[in-house]
């Protein structure tokens, strides 16, 4: 009997059909009998929530300005000083003494020296930017490494004052000779500082682009802020990624991070843009301009069309401002921080819904990692306060599972019987906030990250299969833990808890379709506990993407959350599926934190998951072959039978390696087509994942 089974799972998604036993059933495909997947629909799950493609986003570094934030400068508030080439100051390290960010700098044009850092009544931050002139020839300071577009205009801003006989230009520079710049002069000067917007539009493609800030006459001018993005963006954020994201139907985006947030004070990041100081970002090793806060991700979810999931700081942070951060999203615009949001331009609430205490307060490397014990304590005051300000949020717990929680250096691959000490320990952030925080919390979550391993004693055929199986066994192993909880914590069957697995990825390896084929099974292996995994978000939103600094597309992984977010979305109900097929065994493992469960589907080598549609007229079948052979598998339906002929969607490619890339063909692709309904049963195309839909009766 499957190990679910044993641990009390719900037993559907491996309940075996009809009267067929679970013996018979692993001696059909062990002598070489045809695949077979029995599809029962007299046994529904809970239907998929609209949160099951979620998406996690942290500014990690550049990673948001990069992809999804418009802007083109680094340190537009000039956190390093505009210094010569080899005399940057050094730059902090974070504590974990990860290595830092580096920016693109500001460097002097001209008289080196007629440049300084001017602490005198700063613009922003430290200190602003001082230019000395001489009245002979230009001083100032510029970037390279920008990129521009031919024919694309470009919107920006910079903020400056000086003295009367000082005039200032910004130019676009993209190669040495007079003609290879676009120069824009700037309104006069004065004592105080003014906001000089302009326009200016590139004459050549180029990631190398520099942009200038230079002036002539005499006397001295300071710049306490610039920017430059491109004309096309939507309130900041770039109209090309943003679009293609929101075709994905995420549902939620769960923002603003991760490890950034437990050093991060949201206060600081709202109101004016410009006026916000550049902070440092202790837990990535980087300067963040502060540019994007919470009006900036309320917009993005907008722009995506998705639900906002916002964590709070519990690091670093206390239970009054996480009420605060309540107030100021949800609040009246009466109330206090309510009122401070409408004054920001945003005078209806934002209302949103979910709410999450904490990052991985659990792990090491977290800034402000406490003992369960003491977050406990600190989650059951956050709680209270949150909600004292809006009774309706829904608040989800930090967990952590005995499977997640090792020492900095273990080499362990959990199995049950391994982690069975573990439930009741430290080791056991989840089990602690079940027992010392019940009624302080409506869902749990977890975070799991799989490692991709060389498998070089492997056939390329079975290193192909090992590659896409393991990821999906974190899934497998949250499920059997949960089981365990469920039994030892009776209550939860009476108010059911759901978990929300907020953050995972599978890491080491490019988005391909060998690492869509992976992804494909980790959702499948979550569509099989929607009786409890209610939300998920994928690290990272923009990992769905393959972008360069001008144009972007969805990868192969964008793909495969695209076909499973349009073909089998929110309000499908998962129903039954068993085979004559078992998963073996790992022949090549390899490793460590790959969990010792076996997920998937009793159809070996074949994955398959199976729903109704929301009006229970049409039966979804979706399926995964990650070998490189066209696969027959047998259906056997009961519950219902099949009206005709339906319709397939496959997302395929040509090799395992193949991928989708800004510029090029794509090498990943969903198509649709006509499907024979299986009366004999359905050949699945090699490398691919299919989903089949077909009209149905007697569903109900």
């Amino acid at each position: 009997m499957a190990i679910s089974m044993k641990r009390g799972l719900r037993p559907w998604p491996v309940r075996l059909a009809g009267v067929m036993s679970a013996a018979l059933l692993t001696a059909g495909a062990a002598h070489g009998q045809a695949v077979t997947a029995r599809i029962d629909l007299t046994h529904p799950a809970a239907a998929v929530t609209p949160y099951a493609y979620g998406m996690f986003i942290e500014p990690i570094g550049g990673l948001l300005n990069r992809a999804l934030w418009a802007e083109l400068l680094d340190d537009r508030k000039f956190y390093f000083p505009v210094v010569a080439e080899g005399q940057d100051p050094p730059q902090p390290e974070s504590v974990e003494g990860k290595p830092a960010l580096v920016n693109r700098k500001w460097r002097p044009l001209g008289d080196a020296a007629a440049v300084t850092m001017d602490k005198t009544q700063p613009y922003v931050g430290t200190h602003s930017v001082r230019v000395a002139l001489d009245g002979i020839g230009p001083h100032g300071f510029g970037q390279n490494g920008v990129a521009v577009t031919v024919g694309k205009a470009y919107a920006g801003h910079v903020v400056a004052r000086g003295a009367a006989g000082a005039a200032i230009q910004v130019a676009l520079v993209w190669g040495p000779g007079p003609d290879q710049r676009r120069t824009v002069n700037l309104p006069a000067l004065g004592p105080d500082w003014q906001r000089l917007p302009f326009t200016v539009t590139a004459g050549a493609d180029t990631e190398d682009a520099r942009f200038e800030i230079t002036g002539t006459g005499t006397g001295a001018f300071s710049v306490g802020t610039v920017s430059l993005m491109p004309a096309d963006n939507i309130d900041g954020w770039r109209a090309d990624t943003t679009a293609l994201l929101k075709t994905l139907h995420s549902g939620f985006w769960r923002l603003p991070g991760g490890n950034f947030l437990s050093n991060w004070d949201w206060h600081g990041a709202t109101g004016p843009r410009d006026r916000r100081p550049p902070v440092y970002d202790y837990a990535w090793s980087a300067m963040q301009p502060n540019d994007v806060g919470l009006d900036e991700f309320m917009t993005l979810t907008r722009l995506l069309d998705v639900a906002p999931y916002v964590t709070v700081n519990a690091g670093l942070g206390d239970a009054h401002s996480a009420a605060e951060e309540v107030e100021y999203l949800n609040g009246p615009a009466t109330s206090a921080w309510g009122a401070k949001r409408a004054a920001n331009g945003h005078q209806a609430p934002y209302g949103v819904r979910f709410w999450n205490i904490g990052n991985e307060p659990y792990g090491w490397w977290q800034i402000g990692k406490t003992t369960l014990d003491y977050f406990v304590i600190k989650h059951r005051d956050f709680a209270a306060a949150m909600r004292a300000v809006d009774p309706t949020i829904t608040l989800i717990g930090s967990g952590a599972m005995p499977d997640q929680m090792h020492p900095r250096d273990a080499k362990e691959n959990a199995s049950l019987d391994s982690i069975q000490p573990k439930f009741g320990t430290e080791d056991d952030w989840t089990g602690g906030l079940l027992a010392k925080a019940w009624g302080d919390f409506d869902g749990l979550s977890e975070h799991w990250y799989d490692r991709v391993e060389k498998r070089p004693d492997a056939p390329p055929d079975a290193e192909l299969m090992e590659f896409v199986r393991s990821p999906s066994n974190q899934v497998r192993m949250k499920a059997e833990e949960w089981a365990i909880y469920q039994q030892r914590f009776p209550a939860m069957r009476d108010k059911p808890i759901f978990l929300s697995i907020d953050e995972y990825a599978y890491i080491g390896a490019k988005p391909t379709l060998k690492m869509a084929l992976a992804y494909a099974m980790v959702l499948q292996e979550m569509l099989r506990h929607t009786d409890f995994i209610t939300m998920s978000a994928f690290t990272f939103g923009i990992s769905t993407l393959d972008t360069t600094p001008a144009a972007s597309t969805l990868n192969a992984t964008g793909q495969i959350f695209k076909l499973y977010g349009d073909h089998f979305g929110a309000g499908v109900i998962p129903v039954a599926v068993t085979g004559n097929s078992p998963r073996p065994d790992p022949r090549f493992p390899v490793g460590y934190d790959h969990p010792r469960v076996k997920a998937g589907s009793p159809t070996y080598p074949l994955d398959i998951i199976a729903g109704l549609a929301p009006d229970r007229r049409t039966l979804l079948i979706a399926v995964v072959n990650a070998t490189t052979k066209p696969q027959p598998v047998s259906i056997a339906l009961e519950g219902a039978q099949l009206r005709g002929d339906g319709r397939v969607w496959r997302l395929s490619g040509a090799t395992p390696e193949a991928e989708n890339k800004v510029g090029a063909t794509p090498g990943v692709t969903i198509t649709e087509s006509r499907a024979p309904a299986p009366r004999g049963g359905l050949t699945v195309s090699p490398l691919s994942t299919s989903i089949y839909a077909f009209p149905v009766r007697n569903a109900d």
